[in-house]
C-alpha cells in the first residue's frame, strides 16, 4: 500500500516524500480513504499510530480541491484539542502537510494574548486548530463565525471530556452547520465519550486499528519499592547513576511540581515545572529548553502526557502514580520513541502498591518489584485485600459511630484545660 494508492494528490504527494513518508501507517490505510469519501468518522487511535496525518492529509486535499477561499472571519474546518502543546503540534503538521497547497491555518489557545489571535481572524481560515475555551474566546468577541465550518475534527476526545470541556463543546457544536463532516478520535471510548460520538455521528465508518493502547517493546519498565519520604533522594540517585542527560517526572499536582523542581534545583540539578497553570510562553520557554538540553528534568502534571514529542528522551519517572492504565501508558509512552530504546521508573510505596497492581491488572502487566541499596522501605505494606477493603469501604468518617467525641465534650474539655 501506498500514499499515491489512497488517492492523495500529487502537491501532498511531493511533500510526503520531501519528508520521507514511504508507506502509510494502517490508522490512515483506514482513515485517508474514508475522509476523502466525505464520510462520518469514528476512530480508536492512539498517540504514535499517525492519525493526525490520517485526518490531515486528506482535509487538506478536500480543502484545496473545493475552493474558493473562506470568507472573512471564518473558517471552513476547525480542529479541537484538549492541550496548546498538541494544538501547536498539530498546526504544525498541517502547516507541513500543506506545504505545496494554497491554504490559510492558524491555531489559538489561552495563556497568550488574544489580540494577534483576532487579528489572524480577519482575513479567513481554511483551517483552524483550537482549545475549546479560547474558542469560546474569539466566538464571544464576536471575532470569529462557525457558519462555513464544513469539515469538524475531534481528537483525543477522551481527553477533551476527562478535561472539563463537556460544555465548552456543547455551546461549540450549537453554533456549528449541521450539515458538515465529522471526524472523531479518541484513545478510548467510556460511555461519556460514546455518548458524545453518537451525537455528532451519522452513519460513521468505524475504525480500530488497536484496541488499546500498548507499551512499545523499546521501554524499560521498572517497578522500584521506595518510601513516599525518600522518592526525591532516590531521583536524584537515579538520575547521577544512570547518566540520564534528560529526564520528565510526572507528579500528581502543579504544587508538587513546584516543589520538586525547587528541590532538586538546591540539589545541583537543573529542573523545572511544567503545568497547567503557567503562561504559554512559560511552557514553551520549558519546552525548549529542556529539548535543547538546557534542562535535565522537566517536572510535570499530566497536562505533558500527551501531545508532546520529545526526541531521544531517555527516561521518564512516576514520581506519583498515574490515575488510570490508560494514563501510564501515555506517560511512559513519552520515552522509546521513533525506534529508540527508553526507561520508565515508578516509584511504589506501601500506600499506592494496590493502585499501582490495578493498572498492572488492567495493562496485563506484572513487574518485578526493585529495592535499591540505602532506599529500602521502611513501611511495610499492608495486606492488598485489606487495603482494598478499605478503599471500597470509603472514605474514612473519623472514627467508629457514637465513640467519637461530641463538640459540647470538646468545648468542656477546652474549658477544663483553660481553668487548669
Amino acid at each position: 500500500m501506498t500514499f499515491s494508492s489512497l488517492g492523495l494528490i500529487e502537491p501532498l504527494l511531493k511533500t510526503l516524500d520531501t519528508i520521507g513518508y514511504q508507506t502509510p501507517t494502517p490508522v490512515q490505510v483506514q482513515t485517508i480513504p474514508a475522509i476523502l469519501a466525505r464520510r462520518d468518522l469514528m476512530a480508536a487511535a492512539q498517540t504514535g499510530s499517525g492519525k493526525t496525518a490520517g485526518f490531515a492529509l486528506p482535509l487538506l486535499q478536500r480543502l484545496a480541491m473545493e475552493g474558493p477561499q473562506v470568507a472573512s472571519n471564518s473558517v471552513r474546518a476547525l480542529v479541537l484539542v484538549p492541550t496548546r502543546e498538541l494544538a501547536e503540534q498539530v498546526h504544525q503538521s498541517f502547516r507541513e502537510y500543506g506545504t505545496h497547497l494554497p491554504l490559510r491555518t492558524d491555531v489559538v489557545y489561552g495563556g497568550v494574548s488574544i489580540n494577534p489571535q483576532m487579528m489572524k481572524m480577519r482575513r479567513g481560515l481554511d483551517i483552524l486548530v483550537a482549545t475549546p475555551g479560547r474558542l469560546l474566546d474569539l466566538l464571544d468577541h464576536n471575532a470569529l463565525r462557525l457558519s462555513a465550518v464544513s469539515i469538524l475534527v475531534l481528537d483525543e476526545a477522551d481527553r477533551l471530556l476527562d478535561m472539563g470541556f463537556a460544555d465548552e463543546i456543547g455551546r461549540i457544536l450549537a453554533q456549528l452547520p449541521k450539515d458538515r463532516q465529522n471526524l472523531f478520535f479518541s484513545a478510548t471510548f467510556p460511555p461519556a465519550v460514546q455518548a458524545l460520538a453518537e451525537k455528532m455521528l451519522r452513519n460513521p465508518a468505524r475504525i480500530e486499528v488497536q484496541p488499546a493502547p500498548t507499551v512499545e517493546a523499546t521501554i524499560r519498565q521498572r517497578a522500584i519499592e521506595v518510601d513516599a519520604s525518600r522518592r526525591t533522594q532516590l531521583l536524584c540517585h537515579l538520575i547521577h547513576e544512570s547518566c540520564w542527560d534528560r529526564v520528565l517526572v510526572f507528579v500528581a499536582t502543579k504544587h508538587s511540581a513546584e516543589q520538586l523542581a525547587d528541590k532538586l534545583g538546591k540539589a545541583g540539578i537543573k529542573a523545572a515545572a511544567f503545568h497547567g497553570e503557567l503562561s504559554q510562553g512559560a511552557r514553551s520557554h520549558v519546552l525548549a529548553e529542556f529539548k535543547a538540553c538546557r534542562l535535565q528534568v522537566v517536572v510535570a502534571t499530566d497536562v505533558a502526557a500527551r501531545g508532546i514529542d520529545i526526541e531521544q528522551l531517555p527516561a521518564v519517572v512516576n514520581y506519583d502514580l498515574p490515575r488510570s492504565a490508560v494514563d501510564y501508558i501515555h506517560r511512559i509512552g513519552r520515552t522509546g520513541r521513533a525506534g529508540e530504546s527508553g526507561t520508565a521508573v515508578s516509584f511504589i510505596s506501601a500506600a499506592s502498591e494496590p493502585h499501582f497492581r490495578l493498572i498492572e491488572k488492567r495493562q496485563r502487566l506484572r513487574l518485578s518489584r526493585e529495592q535499591i541499596s540505602g532506599f529500602e522501605p521502611i513501611a511495610t505494606t499492608a495486606p492488598v485485600t485489606a487495603l482494598m477493603t478499605a478503599s471500597l469501604a470509603g472514605p474514612s468518617t473519623g472514627g467508629i459511630k457514637g465513640k467519637r467525641k461530641s463538640k459540647k465534650d470538646k468545648l468542656r474539655e477546652a474549658v477544663a484545660r483553660k481553668n487548669d
